[in-house]
């Protein structure tokens, strides 16, 4: 049986003008991975309502769980909250549970509950909070749709709060073979190799070093005696 699916939604201005680097798909792949969940796409759109809800909608109808990042503060550009209520038809307004989490934060630390902080607190009907230990305010699960803040550390807490909940499958083991030589040279005896095996993913990576060139060969695949065998196959072919 194949593993669970998902996809990431990346969303924000400031990612696609290079503002800001995103980490956030780089821990998902990986924490994924370890789950056993396969992350099979990942998109980058603007903070344009129409963008946002047509990839939910897409995405959500496709894959197993979907994770988004970004847009989920208190500024007039954090519209993510209600482009996943618009998604799935679903009331978005203040609630109450998300409201009691902010303000018994805010009165710890003797800020303002303001407007623009009870933005934070606007939870579509129907989805579930997602706790955050960092900074208190709250993501939440729509459906198979898990949003989440863009801020690292915050998403990053937010990923470990969701994943145990989530049904993975097999781990993914991963073998790499350095080989010195062309990808000109090793792409007849590899594709003939990936032909044979074809439930694994082998990869070819180039890198030049001193003049000289060469690939780095990544076998992927949840069965381990499988891996192996295409990998004693590799090394056969090209014996160091």
């Amino acid at each position: 049986m194949s593993n669970p699916t998902a996809a990431m939604l990346v969303i924000g201005d400031e990612i696609l003008s290079g503002r800001t680097r995103d980490a956030n798909m780089y821990h998902l792949a990986g924490q994924l991975t370890e789950h056993g969940i396969d992350l099979k796409e990942v998109r980058v759109v603007s903070d344009d309502r129409d963008a946002i809800v047509g990839a939910v909608k897409a995405l959500s109808a496709t894959y197993d769980t979907v994770f988004t990042s970004g847009g989920i503060g208190p500024t007039h550009d954090d519209i993510t909250a209600d482009c996943i209520a618009a998604a799935f038809d679903a009331h978005i307004d203040v609630r109450d549970d998300a409201r009691a989490l902010l303000a018994a934060h805010y009165a710890k630390t003797g800020s303002e509950l303001n407007q623009a902080r009870l933005r934070m607190a606007r939870i579509p009907d129907g989805a579930t909070l997602i706790e955050n230990p960092v900074s208190v305010a709250p993501g939440f699960t729509m459906s198979n749709v898990h949003v989440m803040a863009g801020v690292p550390s915050v998403f990053q807490a937010m990923v470990a709060t969701v994943l145990p909940t989530l049904t993975g499958g097999d781990p993914l083991i991963s073998r790499t073979l350095r080989i010195d030589r062309g990808e000109g040279d090793i792409a007849g005896p590899l594709g003939t190799i990936a032909a044979a095996h074809p439930d694994l993913s082998i990869g070819s990576y180039p890198f030049q070093k001193d003049g000289k060139f060469g690939a780095n060969i990544v076998i992927r695949g949840t069965n381990g005696a499988q891996v192996d065998t295409a990998m004693a196959e590799l090394s056969a072919q090209f014996p160091e």
